[in-house]
């Protein structure tokens, strides 16, 4: 295999969640293996799609889509998308000719897994959660190499299967390069303030906006505090109407989308996020003290079990989604006035990362091409 160029799949998307670690694999396997041409799968209307061509990645997308809980008439044409999704990857996979194909999670991932497990190609899935949706459990029977973040995973998988390399974080945040200084020029923030990152994922968190908006008098009214906020490009313009209105809220920066999350996490002091498994494993890599709120809009309820797996190991602090409109803010302002308790998250939270976790698994997915 060392004198033929290799050919990788790499499928799954949706979220950033999903597609972050997804082009960290990518690149790793870039960087063993300079020769190797990798294809992505994603679906069609999904981030994925656009995201994957900015990182230098060619893309094929699948008329799939996911099973709407809350809307059941609309999965009518469910089973027709998922025959046309089955039968377009097997073209593609007769087409490009994988030596092997990585799962990541998302809709288009399980009838790429599948068509090519039954192609005979072997497969590696990165189960990304600490409790595995539906879709991995069900492939996790043909694949041959099983990459998950958390210990006890058992459960789900063939223990001969796994192994643990945690989960691939964005190459700029391994290790973070700039200064807390170059990170406070950069939001022009005062050298003397503690910084509050809030983030909720790629697409924004309804829950936490509305829960920090109905507080954001008390978070105005902080000294030497000021809130990077990344609320989601669907909510900027909610909540900066909201702002305007207000006369002392000039240390609130809002932005509907961070492009430099090694900028945000070098100048943090506490972080308020999500669950999903991306953003915890980059909050363990860097070390930031963190209030997590599970989305509880997830299968499985999976955010719940990965917050509860550092909150066990008082490596963050967990707020139910229901009980964050009366509880975050105050939480918030208590964590970032509190230096042993982030000092104490922090070194937890370190504890808990697995460094170089995308090229531990690119290894793996070499051996599996050999």
């Amino acid at each position: 295999m060392e004198n033929n160029p290799l050919r990788i799949i790499i499928s799954g998307g949706g979220t950033g969640g999903h597609i972050f670690p997804a082009i960290s694999i990518a690149n790793a396997l870039r960087e063993l293996r300079p020769d190797a041409e990798i294809l992505f799968v994603g679906a069609q209307g999904r981030m994925e799609m656009e995201r994957v061509p900015q990182a230098g990645y060619p893309i094929e997308g699948l008329p799939i889509c996911g099973f709407d809980r809350k809307h059941l008439l609309r999965n009518v044409g469910l089973p027709y998308k998922i025959w046309q999704s089955s039968r377009r990857v097997k073209r593609i996979i007769k087409t490009f000719k994988p030596h092997v194909a990585v799962g990541v999670g998302g809709y288009a991932s399980f009838p790429t897994l599948a068509a090519a497990a039954q192609m005979h190609i072997p497969c590696l899935i990165q189960e990304q959660n600490s409790f595995a949706g539906k879709t991995n459990k069900m492939l996790g029977k043909s694949a041959q190499k099983i990459c998950v973040a958390y210990s006890n995973m058992e459960r789900f998988f063939p223990a001969e299967k796994i192994m643990l390399t945690g989960n691939p974080v964005r190459q700029d945040l391994e290790p973070i390069r700039v200064s807390r200084a170059e990170a406070l020029q950069h939001f022009d923030i005062p050298s003397d303030h503690r910084v509050l990152l809030v983030i909720g994922g790629s697409l924004g968190a309804r829950t936490i906006n509305r829960s920090l908006l109905a507080g954001i008098d008390a978070l105005a009214a902080q000294p030497k505090l000021t809130v990077i906020w990344q609320t989601g490009k669907l909510y900027l313009n909610e909540i900066q109407q909201a702002l305007n209105s207000m006369t002392n809220a000039s240390n609130i920066r809002l932005h509907g989308f961070l492009n430099r999350m090694d900028m945000a996490y070098a100048a943090a002091d506490a972080v308020i996020s999500r669950a999903g498994a991306c953003s915890i494993s980059e909050l363990c890599l860097v070390g930031r003290p963190a209030i997590l709120v599970p989305s509880p809009n997830v299968a499985e309820d999976h955010q719940t079990h990965n917050a509860r797996a550092l909150a066990d190991r008082q490596a963050a602090l967990m707020i139910a989604d229901a009980d964050a409109p009366e509880q975050l803010t105050q939480q918030a302002i208590a964590l970032i006035n509190d230096e042993a308790l982030r000092v104490q998250l922090s070194q937890n939270a370190l504890q808990m990362a697995t460094p170089r976790s995308a090229h531990i698994i690119a290894q793996q997915v070499l051996n599996l091409c050999k």
